[in-house]
């Protein structure tokens, strides 16, 4: 008896299907032609297995368009059991007994279709790349579900795009804020931003593209930042409490603990800034305001503490009035804040 053939790596397959859903939806850009002739010819195995389930994708295209449009009404009825059933005497003579239909042609199709529907089904339909497109208005940040589960804050003025397929799921940043509470499953979850990319690992996270920065921080579990323009070079390694602000033109890394309420506030409606610049707090409030802040160069130097409603823009005025050496004005152009004297760091609760 000749041994069984074996079965291919259910790795091997998985990315056979994504592939072959890759070239139905004919978006192969010229460096995924070149990685997929690279995989195509890397193993035997693999192009056996991309050619088998072209074949499958055939045979079910043919097996479907042999189906009858309509089927007729009788064929649809239960048939009647003659097995159990005890003969009578009659006292009118039975009725002869009507001839059976004909054997359809068709049924071994549909049977032959049911089949591949099971066993392309779940395998095409999870590897045909799925994208989504997220954005908020000024003053309207709005939480998300993602197709795998996992949960989206955007801020106000923010925007991502999502791309998912059978073995990656991807998450472009494109401005703005997001944080990201991650569904666990086996797919590998990222976020590209600003040149960066952010491996999460089992994680709830954020990240926030800045003036000339990105900041990223970790509210628990773990995350791996890296340079996508330089051969993917490890920039970060993140734990729960973790953060890092990476500058966008030479991509210079400064760690830090971070407060977790000062990176999840904003979920409830709260502005929480640890030791940060008045510029960056100011961006803060004015994506979530009609009235606007407007401090020069020094007064955004200037580094606060604070934890405020993100709508109450009077006690951030006050809040500002307190700190020394800062002077403000209300105008038709919003808040205006100068720096009048040299004033050091400040905090206040």
């Amino acid at each position: 008896m000749s041994p069984r053939p074996q079965r291919p790596d259910a790795e091997v397959t998985q990315a056979a299907a994504e592939w072959h859903a890759l070239h139905r939806s004919g978006d192969l850009s010229p460096a995924q032609q070149a990685r997929f002739m690279a995989w195509l010819l890397g193993s035997p195995e693999h192009l056996r297995e991309y050619l088998a389930l072209g074949r499958l994708a055939a045979e079910l295209g043919a097996a479907l368009r042999d189906l009858p449009l309509h089927l007729p009404a009788n064929d649809l009825a239960t048939p009647r059991r003659t097995d159990n059933v005890v003969a009578l005497p009659l006292r009118h003579a039975a009725p002869r007994a009507a001839a059976l239909p004909a054997p359809r042609r068709w049924l071994p199709r549909l049977a032959s279709a049911a089949a591949l529907f099971l066993a392309l089904g779940t395998g095409v339909a999870l590897g045909w790349p799925r994208t989504a497109h997220y954005a908020t208005a000024h003053g309207a940040p709005r939480t998300f579900t993602l197709a795998d589960g996992s949960v989206v804050h955007l801020n106000a003025e923010s925007a991502l795009t999502t791309r998912f397929s059978l073995l990656r799921r991807r998450v472009a940043l494109e401005r703005g804020q997001a944080s990201f509470v991650v569904a666990d499953e086996r797919r590998p979850f990222s976020v590209h931003a600003a040149g960066l990319l952010v491996r999460d690992i089992g994680t709830t996270f954020d990240v926030s593209l800045l003036r000339e920065q990105a900041r990223i921080g970790v509210v628990e579990g773990r995350v791996q930042v890296s340079a996508e323009a330089d051969g993917a070079r490890l920039l970060a390694d993140l734990s729960a409490g973790q953060g890092a602000r990476i500058d966008y033109h030479d991509h210079e890394v400064r760690l830090a603990s971070e407060d977790t309420e000062a990176m999840t506030g904003w979920w409830e409606g709260r502005i929480v800034f640890r030791d940060e610049p008045l510029r960056e707090v100011a961006d803060q409030f004015n994506r979530l305001n009609a009235v606007r802040i407007h401090a020069d160069d020094a007064a955004g130097a200037l580094r606060l503490t604070g934890n405020l409603a993100a709508d109450d823009v009077d006690s951030l005025r006050a809040f500002l009035q307190q700190q020394p050496g800062l002077q403000t004005t209300l105008d038709s152009a919003g808040i205006r804040v100068v720096a009048v004297a040299s004033a050091k760091g400040n905090r206040v609760r």
